[in-house]
């Protein structure tokens, strides 16, 4: 009998995923004793919370949960509090509180909006990190839209060199309304891996590491995501609809095919 947590991840896979919230919570109904691990697996939309301490907004995941509380970026504390939950070291929260300063810079240059997250914490042979980026379009006329991205990233350190282990998730949801054309609903997501050995001058060269390979990766992704998802839609409707009227149509076939007889009379 195949094994509960495979099916699971099968079924989920299989099912919408704009729908991803509402379907994991039936699943779990089904098989609360694998709760823990299926929330670990399987990604969901990002959510936003606003800092009690400093009043900025970040974004709530596996990896900054502790029990029913979340850590915040900003004041290192959890919400609701939570005194012996998980933090990393006080190096790495130096180099947490660098990276988040940084990929708010790249969130703004690239989405020009919406909200980011770093968190990392200590491995035994290094360290870990996850961003995290959310965008919302809602344009109530025509468009709305969300971009969640998250980014893993597993550092071992060697010396005067470090390696990369990058595991990379974008999740795509797009809802277009216009009288004339109807609704259209375009959701996916997308996963990639990527592994990296870069020079490490200084403890802080971390963040311009993490940066450069989360940027390469999001940029390869958009541009698959753009070939997959806008492309083949593209493709199957305009195999769907003609735009040429059918005597047009008909009439393009009849004169290649009368071309094609006279290359074949020639070649005779």
């Amino acid at each position: 009998m195949a094994d509960k947590f495979d099916v699971s991840l099968d079924l989920m896979r299989r099912l919408p995923p704009e729908n991803v919230e509402e379907n994991l919570a039936g699943l779990l109904k089904l098989v609360p004793d694998l709760s823990e691990d299926l929330l670990s697996a399987i990604d969901q939309p990002l959510k936003v919370k606003k800092c009690q301490a400093s009043g900025k907004e970040y974004l709530l995941c596996d990896y900054n949960r502790d029990e029913s509380s979340y850590r915040s970026p900003w004041s290192n504390e959890y919400e609701p509090p939570l005194p012996d939950g998980a933090r990393p070291s006080a190096g790495l929260r130096k180099l947490e509180i660098a990276a988040n300063d940084a990929f708010n810079v790249y969130r703004e240059m690239y989405f020009e909006g919406g909200v980011s997250s770093v968190y990392m914490w200590d491995l035994e042979d290094g360290f870990a990190a996850v961003v995290l980026i959310k965008k919302v379009n809602d344009d109530a006329k025509k468009t709305t839209g969300t971009w969640d991205s998250i980014h893993v990233v597993e550092v071992q350190e060697k010396g005067r060199s470090a390696h990369y282990k990058l595991t990379s998730t974008i999740m795509l949801h797009l809802n277009y309304s216009k009288p004339q054309l109807g609704d259209m609903k375009l959701a996916g997501s997308l996963t990639r891996q990527a592994e990296h050995d870069l020079t490490v001058e200084d403890y802080h060269t971390h963040v311009a590491n993490i940066g450069k390979t989360v940027e390469d990766m999001e940029i390869k992704m958009r541009n698959n995501l753009h070939e997959i998802y806008f492309g083949k839609t593209k493709d199957i409707s305009n195999d769907l609809r003609a735009v040429q009227s059918l005597a047009e149509s008909k009439k393009q076939a009849y004169v290649q095919a009368e071309l094609v007889g006279k290359l074949r009379d020639r070649n005779v």
